[in-house]
């Protein structure tokens, strides 16, 4: 059975990019959502094996996101998704829970490479 993946972007084309990169090489995403609201409600539904989360986003901001899912699962596996420039961001996402980042734009071997090192 293929692991599942969560994928959580406020931008339409990053989550149809990281979803072609992932389902490509044999992963299911069983959801998405664009804010740290959404991420929450979604994840809470599916419990995918890894969420992919981006650190900006309105309404609620990524390293809520990742807080309000550590708290209800404590085991969860999440990898960052941040911009060029926001290392102090991703440091703060690690201490909150994440396990790994990417740094946009993504590079498909990259984003392959933290995926498996996690689920596998």
């Amino acid at each position: 059975m293929a692991k599942t993946i969560m994928i959580v972007d406020d931008a339409a084309f990053m989550r149809m990019m990281i979803k072609d990169i992932v389902t490509k090489n044999g992963y299911e995403v069983i959801g998405e959502a664009e804010n740290g609201i959404q991420a929450l409600e979604v994840y809470e539904r599916v419990r995918p094996d890894l969420v992919t989360m981006d650190i900006t986003m309105p309404e609620r901001d990524g390293i809520s996101a990742v807080k309000d899912i550590i708290a209800i699962d404590p085991a969860a596996r999440i990898i960052m998704c941040s911009a060029m420039g926001q290392q102090a961001l991703v440091l703060d996402a690690i201490k909150a829970g994440a396990i790994d980042f990417l740094v946009k734009p993504f590079e498909a071997d990259r984003v392959l490479h933290a995926i498996e090192r996690i689920l596998i």
